[in-house]
């Protein structure tokens, strides 16, 4: 079972920037797939963005140009650098890795509360 725990989430102004991290309690190199989702009040768990251990990034269009994922294998963590942030990207920022040979496992970390103000 691989443990993720998530930080950098925060209070920001309208327009400002967060970097969140998220950190695995194993070898990211063994980890095919990590990815940020995030949920709002009242609203279901939505993507935001992918990597996979080819460093291949996936995002939703709307969040392409101002978020950027990226990780760093020597720290084990996936970071989401958010810019231009906007009242309506306050949400928790979830951490999800994709992982294993065969039958593939998943685990989620905690989350990290992120909020805009106008």
């Amino acid at each position: 079972q691989v443990t993720l725990v998530e930080s950098g989430g925060g209070l920001v102004q309208s327009g400002g920037s967060l970097r969140l991290s998220c950190e695995a309690d194993t070898k990211i190199s063994t980890i095919f797939k990590m990815g940020w989702y995030r949920q709002a009040p009242g609203e279901q768990r939505a993507f935001v963005a992918s990597i996979d251990w080819n460093g291949y990034t996936e995002y939703i269009d709307i969040f392409e140009g101002r978020f950027t994922i990226s990780r760093e294998d020597a720290k084990n963590t996936v970071d989401l650098r958010m810019t231009g942030l906007k009242p309506e990207d306050t949400a928790v920022y979830y951490c999800k890795a994709n992982y294993g040979l065969g039958a593939i496992s998943t685990a989620w970390g905690r989350g990290t509360q992120v909020t805009v103000s106008s």
